[in-house]
C-alpha cells in the first residue's frame, strides 16, 4: 500500500485552504468486497461526478486505501457515510483539521 495518510492529509489541506467553517470530510475505505466498477459507479451516481473523477477516487480507494470523496457540514458528511454504508461501501467522517482556519 502507498503512504494513504499523505492522500487525506492533502485533501483535507485543500479543504482546508478553501476557507470553510469546521468543515468535516467523507472517507471511504478500501475493503476485499466491493468491485472497483462499483465503486465507480457509487461516486458517480451519488455524488454525480463525472466518470474521470469517480474513477480517480476509486484508483485512490484501491491503491492507497482510502480516499477524501466529499467535505462540508458535519450533518452534510454524516448524510454522505449513511449513504455510502447503504451502497454498502465502508466510509466514515472526521474533521478536517481546518477548525479556525477561516
Amino acid at each position: 500500500m502507498g503512504s494513504a495518510g499523505t492522500a487525506v492529509e492533502e485533501d483535507t489541506e485543500a479543504v482546508a485552504a478553501s476557507g470553510v467553517a469546521d468543515p468535516w470530510v467523507t472517507i471511504v475505505w478500501n475493503d476485499p468486497v466491493n468491485l472497483m466498477s462499483y465503486v465507480t459507479y457509487v461516486f458517480e451516481s451519488y455524488f454525480g461526478y463525472p466518470r474521470v473523477k469517480a474513477e480517480r477516487l476509486m484508483t485512490q480507494v484501491h491503491e492507497d486505501g482510502r480516499a477524501v470523496v466529499s467535505s462540508g457540514g458535519r450533518e452534510r458528511m454524516e448524510v454522505d457515510v449513511q449513504a455510502m454504508h447503504g451502497f454498502g461501501l465502508w466510509a466514515t467522517l472526521q474533521e478536517s483539521g481546518a477548525r479556525g482556519a477561516a
